[in-house]
């Protein structure tokens, strides 16, 4: 999931970028998509990287799940992808689905939304980018 600290997602900006290079304005994006479209992000831009996303779990008020970890978690427990449409799907659906891949995850800190975008970037790296979810020599040791 190393992978993860070269992915961004962009406020305002639909679908997830690749972190080029920064320039002296901001930094030079590529869209993961089948475009590859490249951009120039200002520095007053609000730029999420995936590896510093987690999601809020009910254990304790400063226990997170890193996002790179839920993806590996959904990755193993719906090998042949998400079968739910996070467009149409209610809030119930989204969270059930939460929590078969995150059971303690914090109901009143997560919100519906978060899963949907959540759902939309695991479906875009399964898509454009699958070697993200390869399991490394280094994952494993972390996990040991």
């Amino acid at each position: 999931m190393e992978l993860l600290k070269e992915i961004a997602n962009i406020s305002g900006k639909s679908g997830l970028y690749r972190i080029l290079k920064p320039t002296r304005t901001g930094v030079i994006v590529e869209s993961i998509d089948a475009q590859k479209a490249r951009q120039v992000v200002g520095a007053n831009a609000r730029v999420s990287v995936l590896k510093d996303i987690s999601v809020y779990m009910a254990d304790h008020q400063d226990n997170s799940l890193p996002l790179g970890d839920l993806f590996l978690s959904i990755r193993e427990k719906n090998p042949e992808g998400i079968t739910i449409n996070p467009k149409t799907a209610s809030d119930y659906e989204l969270f059930d689905f939460l929590g078969t891949v995150a059971p303690d995850f914090d109901t009143e800190r997560v919100y519906p939304s978060d899963v949907k975008k959540m759902i939309n970037w695991y479906n875009i790296l399964s898509q454009y980018l699958p070697e993200v979810f390869e399991i490394t020599d280094e994952t494993q040791e972390a996990k040991a």
